[in-house]
């Protein structure tokens, strides 16, 4: 539902192309770990991935269950709350374990949350938290690598400016890019594994961003 709600939704407020270096879907049973930038990226990342013929579980910060029909979404779609910095957060990681071994895919953000600054430009990953090599350690499961640019774009600044942002965004129309990159296998403890897969995101990032900026102005 989320996957083809964002597929419906995303083009109305910007110009979203997607590039990767899969043959198709992407693998059954991985783990997709994506940059965080923007409250409007996962819609974008979902898209994007929809696109490619996959609709992942999301792991997301367990507020947004208690959206009353956001969270009744998640709740349908099997999604995994994340209840951060509480004796429950390391649950997530068993629930995302479980849905691997059922071969679907999941789509974790490696920083872990928003970056604090409030211009709308779009930087490097920020520092990668644990999480995401636990996991694929725990599990064995590749990591497809997805940066995506221009979310910031629809959405960022304070809450005033980011309801500004997505209202105006049908008319400014801007250019958002996400690629996927090829699976990588995480090795090492999980500090090296962490550093590899912050690398690989950074590396797709690059690429994205690039993409995107050299997309043509809306005429």
């Amino acid at each position: 539902m989320l996957s083809r709600l964002a597929t419906t939704l995303v083009p109305l407020l910007g110009r979203l192309t997607v590039t990767s270096d899969l043959a198709g879907a992407v693998p059954a049973g991985s783990i997709v770990a994506a940059n965080h930038s923007s409250l409007a990226d996962p819609g974008v990342v979902l898209a994007a991935l929809h696109r490619l013929g996959t609709d992942p579980v999301v792991m997301a910060t367990a507020g947004l269950w208690r959206i009353p029909v956001l969270g009744r979404a998640l709740r349908d779609g099997g999604h995994i709350p994340v209840h951060r910095r509480t004796a429950r957060a390391a649950d997530a990681l068993d629930t995302a374990a479980a849905a691997l071994a059922e071969s679907r895919v999941v789509l974790i953000y490696g920083e872990g949350g928003l970056p604090r600054r409030k211009d709308p430009a779009d930087t490097a990953p920020g520092t990668f938290r644990t999480g995401l090599a636990r996991l694929a350690a725990a599990t064995g499961a590749p990591v497809v690598p997805l940066g995506q640019c221009g979310a910031r774009r629809l959405s960022s600044g304070s809450t005033a400016k980011q309801f500004a942002g997505l209202a105006t965004a049908p008319l400014r129309r801007p250019a958002l890019h996400v690629h996927v990159g090829a699976p990588v296998r995480l090795t090492g403890d999980t500090a090296a594994a962490t550093a590899a897969a912050h690398r690989a995101v950074t590396e797709a990032w690059r690429t994205a961003a690039a993409r995107a900026d050299a997309a043509p102005a809306r005429l």
